[in-house]
């Protein structure tokens, strides 16, 4: 079944689509020959715009099926009722593994298949057996790379796109190689496995509903890195006669990628590479966030607005 887009709705048309839910009410019916009745009157959107929908009979029972932020599937017309409105004569809600995101979310500039590659590349530059063994164990996992390849890296800050967080870590991982290239007796497999699992607990602390990215309950009591931890232990534990010293450095890269205790690092980076890795990060997302600031500030603007979380507004003059 091929995607109805909103903005290609036209009255008359048969409907038969996924949409997210923006918004949900059951209001009663006024008519006499109804009393004590409810109709579900809905607010439907996708990456086009929004749609006004109502479904006149068996209100209630369709409510019950699903919450607002869910994307659901819908049988309908467009009618003409100040403006188009979707009949719904079905409703059910989409199984999160069924939905494509892209079509209610911002996606990463970049295409998932050039990342992928990219991925796959970058994975082939780690000659350590160990650490090979570790990202084959985490990346040959076909569901793992699906929701790897699919993930925000954030809601707000940065990347905070589907393929926000594969896009991310491949910047991280690309900025560590080129600092190998500088300091080579920096380790680079240890580096690049570090920038591709850095971030991996987000796949856990968010969770993409609709058209909103919110934080699911281990995302708000244990945070990414606690959670991004547990998970490398355990993937570790998979593998024999894994290094100690290994597991702890790699651990000690992720506790620490964010640098600062005041930034929310359970550690402060104390070697070479968790040292190389944090800047890496913290470039990756910075540069992000000055690009999506100047992209809401249009082609035309020689300054972005007032950007609270970077505390500045931007210049974006080129040089003559």
């Amino acid at each position: 079944m091929g995607k109805q887009f909103i903005n290609e709705l036209k009255v008359g048309d048969a409907v038969q689509s996924d949409f997210a839910v923006v918004e949900k009410a059951l209001n009663a019916f006024s008519q006499p020959n109804r009393a004590g009745e409810y109709f579900l009157r809905l607010q439907l959107a996708d990456v086009t715009g929004t749609l006004r929908a109502v479904a006149w009979e068996q209100g209630p029972e369709l409510a019950a099926l699903f919450e607002v932020g869910d994307v659901v599937r819908i049988r309908g017309e467009i009618s003409n009722y100040h403006g188009p409105q979707l009949i719904i004569y079905s409703l059910e809600p989409v199984a999160p593994a069924e939905i494509n995101y892209e079509y209610f979310q911002k996606v990463a500039p970049r295409s998932r298949a050039e990342m992928l590659d990219e991925l796959h590349e970058m994975i082939n530059k780690v000659s350590h057996p160990y650490l090979q063994s570790l990202l084959q164990a985490f990346f040959a996992d076909e569901a793992f790379l699906q929701r790897y390849s699919q993930a925000p890296a954030a809601r707000t800050v940065h990347h905070n796109y589907v393929g926000g967080l594969l896009e991310h870590a491949l910047e991280t991982a690309a900025l560590c190689e080129y600092f190998v290239q500088l300091h080579p007796t920096l380790d680079l497999s240890l580096l690049i496995c570090g920038a591709l699992l850095h971030d991996v607990g987000k796949l856990e602390e968010y969770e993409v509903k609709g058209m909103s990215i919110q934080l699911t309950t281990a995302g708000k009591l244990l945070g990414h890195i606690m959670i991004g931890k547990e998970m490398l232990d355990a993937k570790i534990r998979q593998i024999p006669d894994f290094p100690a010293d290994l597991h702890m450095q790699l651990a000690h890269l992720m506790l620490a990628h964010h640098g600062q205790k005041e930034w929310g690092s359970p550690e402060i980076p104390r070697t070479f590479e968790a040292y190389a890795l944090h800047h890496a990060d913290l470039i990756s997302a910075r540069l992000n966030q000055f690009a999506q600031a100047a992209q809401k500030s249009g082609h035309n603007s020689k300054w972005t607005e007032y950007d609270r979380l970077l505390a500045r507004d931007i210049y974006l003059g080129k040089a003559e």
